[in-house]
């Protein structure tokens, strides 16, 4: 049986990942500074992305996310075990992106993958300290004519 701190951990961890959601789906990048720790390390390199600090990181996602007219996360199916003021997580993220292509039509590439996590109490809140990412799939549907 989970203790009321285990149980509170977990919604706490659950919220954390919902954040960084929606800090990159917002384009708020800043907001990932109370997501992860000042020397989180971050690898994308699984889904052909970036790998390093916070920084660097949030410097590839500015810089790279504007190409995409639209995305989200959406985030689930999280495996977490807990110690004391550590945690490890495996959670699942699909990423569908918006693509632009010639002549105004546009394609779905859709990414499906998961986030292998270490997470640390930092002053009483849960942030991320390392993420890796898992690839699962990615596709990319076809643009269909006169759709836009």
């Amino acid at each position: 049986m989970l203790s009321l701190q285990e149980i509170s951990d977990r919604f706490e961890i659950q919220d954390l990942m919902v954040r960084y959601s929606h800090a990159v789906d917002t384009r708020q990048w800043d907001l990932l500074d109370d997501v992860f720790t000042a020397d989180a390390h971050i690898d994308y390199s699984a889904m052909g992305g970036s790998t390093g600090d916070l920084a660097s990181t949030k410097k590839f996602l500015a810089d790279v996310m504007p190409n995409f007219p639209a995305f989200q996360h959406m985030v689930g199916n999280s495996e977490v075990t807990l110690d004391g003021d550590t945690a490890t997580g495996r959670t699942m993220c699909h990423n569908p992106m918006v693509m632009p292509g010639e002549d105004g039509q546009q394609s779905l590439m859709l990414c499906g993958l998961w986030y292998l996590d270490t997470f640390v109490r930092v002053d009483g809140k849960w942030r991320i300290k390392s993420r890796v990412e898992e690839k699962g799939y990615m596709y990319i549907a076809p643009a269909t004519p006169g759709m836009g």
